[in-house]
C-alpha cells in the first residue's frame, strides 16, 4: 500500500523575545499561536552577529521533566551543570541534555564577536521517565553523519534516513534532519505513521504543496512521505518529527510535568536546593 504524501496543515511565524541574560531569539514553538506540537514543547531560533544580542548567555537555571537539544550552526558556547558535566558547543555541533528529575545548568558564549546562530528544541519526556537521572552529551559535528542528495545534503542528528542512524539518543522516537538544497533540488523523506512532523525554513524557500518562505514553520499532516522542492539557492530547513506522548502537560517556566502539583514541587525543590 502506498504511503500518503505529507501536506501542509498550518503555517506559523515566530515571535521575537529574549531569554537567559537578554539573549535575543525568535520563539517558534511555545507561543500563543503554537503552544506545543507533542512531543515538542519549544523551538527557539537564535542568530546575530551583534555581541550585545548574545553576550549575556544563559547563566545557571534549572530544568525538570524534559530534554533540551541545542544545535549550533555558528558560534561557541560552553555548558556546565550541577551533575558535574562540562561541554563545548561549536559550529555544527549538538548538545543533548536530559534534565530528568532535575539539573541546574548554564550555557555561556565563548566568543565576544562574530556570528552566533542555532536552535534549541525542548523534547518532552513521558511520565515514567520524567524523574530519571539527568544526563548530558556533546555531539561534535564530525559525529553527525551527512549524506549526499541530488544537489543537496542532509545531516542526520537523530533518527534514521536512508539507512543511516543519527547519534541523538532520545527517550521517545524522534527524527531530526538539517537539509540543504540547491535551487530546484528535490528531497523525499519517509516519516513514521502517526508521528507529528514539521519543517522550519531558516534560509531560502521550499515548496511542499505550497511555498514555505524563510522563517516559517509548517506543520505537516498525513505523516507518511515528505516531499519538498527548493525554490531558491541555499535553501536550508529543519525536518523534525516525533512520536506523540499523549499525556497531560503542566508547564511552569523551566519545569514541564504532568500535574500542577508536580510543577509546584519542582519549584519547591529548586528553592530548597534539592533540585540538581
Amino acid at each position: 500500500m502506498s504511503r500518503k504524501i505529507c501536506t501542509v496543515s498550518s503555517l506559523f511565524q515566530g515571535i521575537n523575545t529574549s531569554d537567559g541574560a537578554g539573549v535575543k531569539l525568535t520563539r517558534v514553538i511555545g507561543t500563543p499561536h503554537l503552544n506545543l506540537l507533542d512531543p515538542f514543547l519549544l523551538l527557539d531560533e537564535f542568530g546575530s552577529d551583534n555581541p550585545n544580542d548574545y553576550i549575556g548567555g544563559f547563566p545557571p537555571h534549572p530544568h525538570r521533566g524534559f530534554e533540551t537539544i541545542t544545535y549550533m550552526i555558528n558560534g561557541n558556547f560552553k555548558h556546565k551543570d550541577s551533575a558535574g558535566n562540562e561541554g563545548y558547543l561549536t559550529d555544527g555541533g549538538v548538545q543533548w541534555m536530559t534534565a530528568g528529575k532535575g539539573v541546574v545548568h548554564s550555557e555561556m558564549p565563548e566568543q565576544k564577536e562574530g556570528l552566533v546562530r542555532g536552535f534549541q528544541l525542548w523534547l518532552n519526556l513521558p511520565k515514567e521517565k520524567k524523574m530519571i537521572d539527568p544526563s548530558y552529551h556533546d555531539i561534535q559535528t564530525s559525529q553527525i553523519p551527512s549524506i549526499h542528495l541530488d544537489n543537496g545534503t542532509a545531516k542526520i542528528i537523530s533518527g534514521e534516513f536512508q539507512s543511516i542512524i543519527g547519534p541523538g539518543n532520545p527517550h521517545t522516537g524522534v527524527l531530526y534532519l538539517d537539509i540543504h538544497l540547491d535551487k530546484n533540488a528535490k528531497v523525499t523523506v519517509p516519516i513514521e505513521k502517526d508521528w507529528n512532523a514539521f519543517i522550519y525554513v531558516y534560509d531560502g524557500e521550499i515548496e511542499v504543496d505550497q511555498p514555505i518562505p524563510k522563517s516559517t514553520l509548517a506543520v505537516l499532516k498525513n505523516s507518511g512521505v515528505f516531499k519538498g522542492k527548493a525554490l531558491t539557492n541555499e535553501t536550508r530547513f529543519l525536518l523534525i518529527a516525533g512520536d506523540p506522548i499523549g499525556e497531560p502537560i503542566a508547564r511552569g517556566g523551566p519545569f514541564v510535568m504532568n500535574t500542577r502539583d508536580e510543577v509546584l514541587q519542582a519549584f519547591e525543590d529548586y528553592q530548597s536546593g534539592k533540585l540538581g
